[in-house]
């Protein structure tokens, strides 16, 4: 086993949990919760691999995927912002809606053969530099660059910018923000569809790039749930979540691996046909999230853990305690 080449997968695949949980990050951010982001990942995925099948065109696979991802938010939004329906049931809901279509659209898809794939790219000089060249700058996807952007630019964003002050006043003091001006409704609509979009891409990203082709459920694996617990964990920054998503990627790389016949660091793997460790892999996202919703239904642990003050919580004008 060559750490390596685990490292350098946990950073393609950690990709994806980072741009579905910075995604997260910026509706939670404006105060909605969306457990949606399985589902909205789901369907990005399938349209953007079906995109890629019918066309060749994985480029335009991408932005439809992407879009899709948006346009299933939309209904999250309308039915959390517009009629301050309960979050989580609609979170909930959405990952059944998304998860229905996407079995639907992908039918056929299973079958596909080989398609036409985003471009993987070493990046001269960097490539070269030990230890970090082989794993960050070596024949990784263009996906896990535009990663490395989002990271700062997300950060940036958040916390040294006007728009960024106006989007943690709206997580945290709603009825505040509205008296100075702020479009509480427009915000949280812009930043649950900015979120849904980053679900779409992180889809995208999967059937594109990291794991290509269309395999039902199983496309995704749970990483919706993922991304949601790792901005808890993360306590709402880009960079953290950055991390988590890195790490958690590596390690998940490492446990499935360490079940395959292969030397384990150059001595026979202990661990061969034990299927204790795929039943802990199958478990780990659903633990995660029972987690994440133990933290936001518990108000102590809420302001422990530094959640936005108004997440989960619908915004009524006129109302006081928002």
């Amino acid at each position: 086993m060559d750490p390596t080449i685990i490292l350098a997968a946990g950073v393609a695949s950690g990709t994806v949990l980072l741009f579905a949980s910075v995604g997260e990050i910026f509706a939670e951010r404006a105060g909605v919760l969306n457990l949606g982001i399985e589902g909205m990942m789901l369907i990005g995925a399938v349209v953007a691999f079906g995109t890629a099948v019918a066309t060749g065109n994985p480029w335009l696979g991408l932005v439809l995927g992407t879009l899709a991802g948006g346009l299933l938010s939309v209904l999250h939004a309308i039915i959390t912002i517009s009629f301050q329906a309960e979050q989580v049931v609609s979170g909930l809901a959405l990952t059944f809606l998304g998860t229905g279509l996407a079995r639907v659209l992908g039918e056929n898809l299973s079958k596909a053969g080989a398609i036409a794939l985003l471009p993987t790219v070493t990046v001269p000089g960097l490539s070269s530099v030990p230890v970090i060249g082989p794993v960050l700058f070596t024949q990784q996807s263009v996906m896990v660059y535009v990663g490395f952007a989002v990271v700062p630019i997300a950060w940036y964003w958040i916390g040294r910018t006007r728009p960024g002050l106006h989007l943690r006043a709206v997580g945290e003091s709603p009825a505040a923000a509205d008296t100075l001006g702020v479009d509480v409704y427009r915000l949280r609509y812009a930043y649950v569809i900015i979120g849904g979009l980053f679900a779409g891409l992180a889809g995208a990203t999967i059937t594109l790039a990291v794991s290509p082709g269309w395999f039902g459920d199983l496309t995704t694996s749970g990483q919706g749930w993922i991304a949601v617990a790792l901005v808890i964990f993360a306590q709402w920054s880009p960079v953290r979540a950055a991390v988590g998503a890195y790490l958690f990627a590596a390690i998940r790389r490492m446990l499935i691996d360490i079940q395959g016949p292969q030397d384990l660091f150059g001595v026979p793997n202990p661990f061969f046909h034990d299927h204790s460790l795929t039943f802990f892999l199958e478990m780990v996202p659903y633990v995660l999230i029972i987690a994440v919703l133990v933290a936001v239904s518990g108000e102590a642990i809420r302001k422990r853990i530094g959640a936005p003050t108004a997440l989960g919580i619908p915004y009524v004008r006129g109302e006081r305690g928002h």
